[in-house]
């Protein structure tokens, strides 16, 4: 998975941050400071689709657009990537969990115990 672009981020916060999928005009109109044509909303939002990031259904005349992952997921999935990209995996797992704070650390633990109970 390929990270994103400025406008490509912004328009999946948007629709990450909406419970219901939206048209590519509904996107352009929440997408602040910005003067884009409704071309370029679309254009990026089909891009969004064929890179997997997005998936569509149509609205009549239109398409409706929602996430085909949660930002967590994605996040998560740029976390591995990152770490794909280390010489050292185990040091860099070191390195993370010493950075985490003890809050943050209570929730890896947490969820590393529900791994290995599964």
């Amino acid at each position: 998975m390929k990270g994103l672009g400025e406008l490509e981020r912004s328009i999946m916060d948007i629709l990450w941050a909406d419970s219901t999928p939206l048209t590519a005009r509904e996107v352009g109109r929440l997408i602040e400071d910005r003067d884009l044509a409704p071309t370029t909303v679309m254009t990026v939002l089909d891009r969004l689709t064929r890179k997997g990031f997005l998936r569509r259904t149509r609205d009549g005349r239109a398409w409706r657009y929602e996430p085909a992952e949660t930002r967590d997921s994605y996040i998560a999935e740029l976390m591995l990537e990152a770490l794909d990209m280390t010489g050292d995996r185990s040091a860099a797992l070191t390195r993370f969990a010493q950075a985490v704070s003890g809050s943050e650390a209570e929730i890896l633990r947490k969820a590393l115990t529900e791994l290995e109970e599964e």
